[in-house]
């Protein structure tokens, strides 16, 4: 079995482990009395896809079933998906990584730009044939901000500004 590549991720710009940080911080608390948890980018998921085994790490992730856990690995799909731009990661971040949340189902995957102060949000819904597709929900920045929101967690509370507080 072969394993996907884990980009390096040394190096990376501070205002990147920033708007983790903030994300983080704002959910965590809003589900303190709910099943689901939120994760940092030091938690790993590990799926099966064809013959091979793919192990991942993202950004920041909601994740519903934290019990479908073998040693420091998530089985599970989680719900939620966050990656935030570097320079040496959006490629991957926008081709790759998108492809395999898509393939596993994740529900909604957020690619985070904190250079242009810019959330895109894509849900996944099936086309005709029944294949899960990621499609555009909503591109927020400071011209609509008060439009940000986590899709399948609508309690939640996520302030724009907060976010970027960088």
């Amino acid at each position: 079995m072969g394993n996907t590549i884990i980009t390096d991720m040394s190096g990376a710009y501070i205002e990147h482990s920033e708007v983790i940080t903030n994300f983080v911080a704002m959910v965590y608390g809003q589900l303190k009395n709910n099943l689901c948890r939120v994760y940092p980018d030091n938690v790993q998921y590990k799926w099966t896809v064809g013959d091979e085994e793919k192990k991942i790490i993202p950004d920041a992730s909601i994740n519903c079933r934290v019990h479908a856990k073998r040693g420091n690995s998530f089985l599970d799909i989680q719900k939620f998906v966050m990656e935030v731009l570097s320079p040496s990661t959006e490629k991957y971040d926008r081709t790759e990584k998108k492809e395999l949340y898509r393939q596993q189902e994740v529900e909604e995957y957020w690619i985070v730009d904190w250079r242009r102060r810019q959330v895109e949000i894509y849900v996944l819904g099936y086309d005709e044939d029944e294949q899960p597709q990621y499609y555009l929900f909503n591109t927020v920045t400071d011209s609509n901000k008060s439009e940000l929101r986590i899709v399948h967690f609508p309690h939640i509370k996520i302030g724009f500004d907060e976010l970027f507080n960088i």
